[in-house]
């Protein structure tokens, strides 16, 4: 069966997603505001959620409509057939967001589509009453002025959560916004890499892995590998064909650095846990203190700011020695996310380019020099 799923993303990375997407084969690809939608089957939904670096989460849209009163919403949630994707066993939760709409409670819409799913699956199984003790089939619900969208989430927790970082530093960047800068940046099997505020090591390893053309979701689950419409097959294949295209022995290496040793502990757990200890060296030490060497590499990083660490002075003294120990020059690519406008001033040279990337709720750019 052929579905159109929706992967939600964080903005500033929709181009990227849609360029993944269509890299790994998938069709129908069009970017939206904060998503990117395409089309597939079981396998599909399978590949994206193992694969994909860039992507929230994998939504199976069952309907998009109108609507801006209660009685609308339930008789069109009704028309839906929950019977394809639904057992009468199965939990039901119904989670999601409005905006600028007309329904603006949450908890008002997750109830009418709650009672519209029921009253459908009632006359559908014959029965008055859903023990839900089966597998959690989570449909989610989005509301944009008055524009409604049904799905059911094929994912379960964020792919953000790779399953290699239980613990984080004070400051975490997700992973998929790690991923992003790794992507506009161009890792490649044998590039050399730095990051001198690694804290717990999340562009480091995203790095690696990418190098090591290694899917992300590989050591993680994901809920629709329980659901009783999906093919059970799907993700077994797709993860024995991503384990297929794996470069064991990449000339990648990634050396990180952070003055706080707990950090740097964190970064050697969390790369084990990744599978790519081997290609990355974590050690204590002070960006002033760093000496890069002379050939081709990279610098990522994201350097502690002032609206989550230190304060605003403290940051921009961290710039300014970023910019004396790591000054663009031929064969280095510099990359140094931040939300602060005066950040080429304090780093002393202008960005070749920047791209506005979100991290969480703050709007940062990526800063680029080549």
């Amino acid at each position: 069966m052929e579905y159109k799923f929706i992967t939600p993303c964080a903005l500033g990375t929709e181009g990227l997603l849609s360029k993944e997407l269509s890299l790994m084969g998938v069709d129908k690809v069009a970017a939206e505001n904060g998503s990117v939608s395409f089309a597939g089957d079981d396998f599909t939904c399978a590949m994206v959620n193992i694969g994909s670096r860039l992507a929230a989460r994998v939504l199976i849209e069952l309907a998009e409509f109108t609507a801006a009163d209660f009685d609308s919403l339930y008789d069109k949630v009704k028309r839906i057939p929950f019977e394809d994707f639904i057992g009468k066993d199965d939990a039901f939760p119904v989670t999601g967001y409005s905006i600028s709409s007309a329904l603006h409670s949450v908890p008002g819409c997750q109830k009418i589509i709650k009672k519209a799913i029921v009253d459908r699956l009632s006359g559908v199984y014959k029965i008055s009453w859903f023990k839900e003790t089966g597998a959690a089939v989570t449909v989610r619900f989005s509301a944009q002025k008055d524009r409604f969208r049904i799905m059911i989430d094929t994912t379960g927790v964020s792919l953000h959560k790779r399953g290699y970082r239980a613990h984080y530093g004070a400051a975490p960047i997700k992973e998929t916004l790690a991923a992003a800068m790794c992507n506009l940046a161009r890792i490649f099997p044998d590039t050399l890499l730095y990051d001198p505020f690694c804290g717990s090591g999340t562009v480091l390893i995203e790095a690696a892995m990418m190098a090591q053309n290694r899917a992300p979701g590989l050591k993680r689950n994901f809920a629709a590998e329980n659901y009783g419409f999906m093919d059970k097959n799907a993700f077994k294949y797709a993860r024995s064909k991503a384990l297929e295209q794996i470069i064991l022995s990449p000339d990648f290496h990634a050396y990180g650095y952070d003055i706080d040793p707990e950090c740097i502990k964190l970064t050697v757990e969390n790369a084990k846990k990744a599978g790519v200890d081997h290609l990355i060296t974590a050690q204590v030490g002070d960006v002033k203190d760093l000496a890069l060497p002379n050939e081709r590499l990279k610098v990522i990083t994201n350097p502690p700011y002032g609206e989550r660490l230190l304060d605003i002075a403290a940051a921009r003294k961290l710039y300014k020695t970023l910019g004396q120990v790591a000054p663009p020059q031929k064969g280095r690519g510099i990359f140094a996310i931040s939300p602060d406008d005066d950040f080429e001033k304090e780093y002393g040279a202008p960005a070749n380019k920047k791209r506005k990337l979100y991290n969480g709720t703050i709007q940062c750019f990526l800063y680029m020099y080549f």
